[in-house]
């Protein structure tokens, strides 16, 4: 029996060598553990039923709560560091406060993340119009982590957004519930013009324009120094469709008004505006 305890002494907590032994198996169930949860992850956004920006967020919070669970059954179960955690309980109430006020910006995201997974202002897919530091920017949300949202512009870009500025300010979300867009195109005219005709024309374009669902009006909305304006309305089907319909609008606006003898005075200002159904 003796011969037993002696063999079986090299992994036993107590000693360094049964501590290293424990050391590995509890690494190992780290990586196992690990290496299950990102591909319960992976399969899981694979399903569009799935909320995929909870499982983006809860994750990795999965993954540091296993190997924090594992830490601290590993140090109960070796004698030498209960003892030596016992001394640091002081000394561990400093650092972290230390630390929570070295990394308030980090920890800041990461409970603004939580708080988007909580009351879901918006998910993976829709799409937002944000205050970014080089003005207004209208992306899609491509993921959304623990720390940062990152959106997906119309010409490939990636604008990437602290959780915690995302939280403190007003953000648009386009696509929620409904995602059609009405787009107000203003086009000025000399005063000479023939209005009715200008009318008619604008009214053509956004008829025959495949991004128009449905066309609104085209009243005249102001009287400036040097040219009326017409403003143009139309629901859109998106924001996306939106712009590319303002722009179709004022090339064919150029050119039709050139063969029907109505005069785009200069100076002239062109807007665009655009609001949620």
């Amino acid at each position: 029996m003796q011969e037993v305890e002696h063999s079986l002494g090299f992994i036993h907590p107590a000693t360094l060598s049964g501590a290293l032994v424990f050391a590995g198996i509890f690494v190992l169930l780290g990586v196992i553990g690990s290496f299950v949860i990102r591909s319960v992850g992976r399969r899981a956004l694979r399903h569009d039923a799935v909320d995929h920006m909870a499982i983006a967020l809860l994750r990795p919070l999965a993954e540091i709560a296993l190997w924090l669970t594992l830490g601290v059954a590993y140090a109960h179960l070796i004698p030498g560091l209960r003892s030596l955690g016992t001394a640091m309980l002081a000394g561990a109430s400093v650092a972290s406060i230390v630390l929570g006020v070295a990394a308030q910006n980090t920890l800041g995201n990461l409970i603004a993340g939580l708080a988007l997974l909580l009351y879901r202002p918006f998910q993976v897919g829709d799409r937002l119009q944000v205050q970014a530091p080089g003005g207004p920017e209208v992306g899609t949300v491509e993921s959304v982590t623990l720390g940062y949202t990152i959106l997906r512009t119309f010409d490939n870009r990636r604008v990437v957004l602290p959780n915690s500025s995302v939280g403190a300010q007003t953000t648009v979300n386009l696509t929620s519930v409904d995602p059609r867009v009405m787009a107000a195109v203003q086009v000025g005219i000399s005063y000479t013009a023939d209005i009715p005709r200008a009318r008619e024309i604008l009214l053509e374009i956004a008829g025959s324009n495949p991004d128009v669902i449905e066309v609104v009006d085209c009243p005249l909305t102001d009287l400036g120094s040097s040219s009326v304006t017409l403003r143009l309305r139309a629901w859109c089907h998106d924001p996306l469709a939106a712009h590319r319909f303002e722009y179709a609008v004022y090339e064919e606006a150029k050119t039709r008004f050139a063969d029907a003898g109505i005069e785009i005075p200069y100076p002239y200002q062109n807007v665009i505006v655009a609001s949620r159904a």
